[in-house]
């Protein structure tokens, strides 16, 4: 990349942090500033947040002027990469993102991205059936590296996830060289990096016995022979097991002197998963979250995740299978799925290892080639999608660290999120597009009913339509169950149905389907159980507060807790979804969250306790204004 006329730059992470200008090696300052390069060289192009680059820099409490200093840090590295600059402006090297900075370099100037040009071009020869042009590939962007990624740094730095990745995709890169050498039989050749990757990775079985595979092709068997000995004894010291299936049948054909392949035929083409759940045939409505995300998506240098989130019920997941639907044509190398579990009263929330292991297996790893390992798992899934353009949903996510390793680690795939919880990490560090859902219009929730009415169905009678809705409260899910009442044989009339909902405004007990994990309690009680003790406490309390919404102040008292405590309680419900800030400092509740409230303040809290909260409640409320942080509106709404 040319940083003036006549002058070129580059940029080197994989080994010590280099930047040459012009021929000339530059100075990169001290620790802070390299940290920061670093960061910015190891993401390769992709957006860093200004709080992921003060985590890195500071291991305890930042200060005040972090974010500062960071912008100081930046604006240094943007003149000395280009000698002139003014300050304060910003170059062509490190650009501002919405939430932070990314580098911009090719694979002419980051020796990071040519090493992922080749180990792509490796993957495709091998792939076509030319293992000599892969090895000869791999080996090319091996020789690349001239030690651990970002070495110069002190080790706790170099513990940092964006570090650790570019390590995983060496060790992912010298499996498949490992793998195109053994096919043309010239093991000897991947010896090196072999040992090095092994030495530097030594419970990864899958490194150890390809290893052992290239010391026997080189003549060593008794070295062969004492290094799986030493990695038995390693694994059942370290982790308490013994060799897989992988490294006994290496061990196996060393001592049968099985040192070729027993298969050598090509390897199939690369996957095109296409794993998405069908789309609602009748999905309608959310036409501006729907034109929302695709104008973020088609934006030059837009997002590459969408983070959908909302309460329990809202839609979250048919909103996101209909847009991935709707993108799945832009992305022509398939598309991956997966229910992370994350609010599910059957099963527990799926371990990153787990989804890793069904994506990698998905595309096209056998499962014992898949290492232990989750930051080469991660690797390995990061190399297999670069280069590439794949649509990944995930769907019920229950926290940002559950995803963390599923992200691309290379621009081209979209990754749609779904989640109860505000997902506001992945906005600073992955540069997410958030699509926060709320309830549906009254029209909207109209057009849920169509289906099993059809127009002239709900023309029919539409009081006892509009009734359903009240009801409902417009939340999807609850429409959902009674359409399938409605849709059932026989067939409920509308009527009927706005009678028994009417008749119990306060209960679930009209909203319980067919499958008792689908009706509303069920679903409600997920993010309920999620909740700390103190949080699922002021939940239930809720419903004793008059009037539709809820100050801080006014739930603190409502908890019997300190101001501080209950706005830390009231952000934990706010998070996730189960109450609302519609006004500054005001927070409501779905009408049917609160019935699920009170049934579980009936079931779970003394007649004392709540007697003892009525009392706090009427004492706040008479208390003088200035005490207060706002009255209660005596205004009508399906949510308060």
């Amino acid at each position: 990349m040319r940083a003036e006329a006549g002058e070129t730059i580059g940029f080197s992470v994989l080994g010590s942090l280099r930047v040459v200008r012009a021929g000339a090696e530059l100075h990169l300052g001290a620790r802070q500033q390299r940290l920061v390069l670093a960061l910015l060289l190891a993401r390769a192009g992709a957006p860093v947040s200004l709080a992921e680059l003060v985590d890195l820099l500071w291991d305890d409490e930042a200060p005040a002027s972090a974010a500062n200093v960071v912008h100081r840090h930046v604006g240094v590295l943007r003149r000395l990469l280009e000698p002139g600059l003014p300050t304060r402006s910003a170059g062509r090297h490190i650009l501002r993102e919405l939430s932070g900075y990314r580098l911009r370099a090719d694979e002419e100037s980051l020796d990071l991205l040519k090493f992922r040009s080749l180990s792509r071009l490796a993957g495709r020869s091998l792939q076509d059936g030319d293992p000599e042009s892969a090895l000869r590939h791999s080996l090319d962007g091996l020789r690349l590296w001239r030690g651990r990624c970002a070495a110069g740094l002190e080790p706790a730095s170099r513990l940092h996830p964006a570090f650790l990745a570019v390590e995983a995709e060496r060790a992912q890169a010298v499996r498949e060289a490992a793998d195109a050498a053994e096919r043309c039989g010239r093991m000897s050749a991947v010896l090196a990096p072999l040992r090095q990757a092994a030495e530097q990775h030594p419970l990864d079985e899958s490194l150890q016995s390809r290893l052992l595979l290239a010391l026997a092709a080189d003549g060593r068997q008794a070295e062969a022979v004492e290094m799986y000995r030493v990695v038995r004894r390693r694994l059942a010291d370290d982790l308490g097991v013994d060799p897989g299936d992988e490294l006994r049948e290496a061990y196996d054909r060393l001592l049968h002197q099985r040192t070729q392949p027993a298969r050598t035929e090509s390897p199939s083409p690369f996957p095109r998963p296409a794993q998405l759940p069908p789309d609602l045939p009748f999905f309608s409505g959310r036409d501006d979250l729907v034109a929302e995300a695709r104008a973020a998506v088609a934006r030059p240098g837009g997002p590459a995740v969408l983070a959908i989130d909302g309460m329990p019920g809202i839609g979250k997941t048919a909103l996101a299978v209909h847009l991935a639907h709707g993108f799945a044509a832009g992305y022509p190398d398939g598309q991956l799925y997966v229910d992370l579990r994350g609010y599910d009263g059957r099963e527990p929330a799926m371990s990153p290892t787990e989804a890793l292991r069904g994506f990698l297996g998905s595309l096209g790893v056998p499962q014992e080639g898949i290492p232990a390992e989750l930051h080469a798992q991660a690797g390995m899934y990061r190399s297999r999608l670069a280069g590439r353009r794949l649509l990944i949903l995930l769907d019920n996510c229950r926290d940002a660290e559950q995803i963390r390793h599923l992200l691309p680690g290379s621009p081209g795939c979209l990754v749609i999120v779904t989640s109860r919880s505000r997902l506001s990490t992945l906005l600073t560090t992955a540069g997410a597009h958030p699509l926060p859902v709320g309830l549906p219009s009254v029209d909207e929730a109209r057009a849920a009913l169509l289906p099993p009415l059809g127009a002239g169905g709900v023309a029919a009678d539409p009081a006892a339509i509009d009734a359903i809705i009240a009801s409902c409260g417009r939340l999807p899910l609850a429409l959902a169950v009674v359409a399938a009442r409605m849709a059932s044989l026989p067939p409920t009339p509308p009527a009927q149905i706005a009678a028994e909902l009417a008749q119990a405004p306060e209960s679930l007990d009209g909203f319980d389907g067919d499958d008792p994990q689908t009706g509303l309690r069920a679903v409600f009680s997920w993010s309920y159980q999620a909740l700390s003790a103190p949080a699922a406490r002021l939940f239930r309390l809720l419903p004793i507060h008059p009037g539709p919404d809820i100050s801080i102040a006014g739930a603190a008292d409502l908890a019997g807790v300190p101001l501080r405590t209950g706005r830390a309680l009231i952000g934990e419900l706010s998070r996730a979804h189960l109450i609302s800030e519609d006004l500054p400092g005001r927070y409501r509740t779905h009408a049917l969250l609160l019935a699920y409230a009170t049934e579980l303040g009936e079931e779970h809290d003394s007649p004392a306790e709540r007697a003892a909260a009525e009392l706090r409640c009427r004492q706040f409320h008479r208390a003088p204004a200035d005490r207060r942080t706002g009255g209660c509106q005596p205004t009508p709404s399906t949510t308060r």
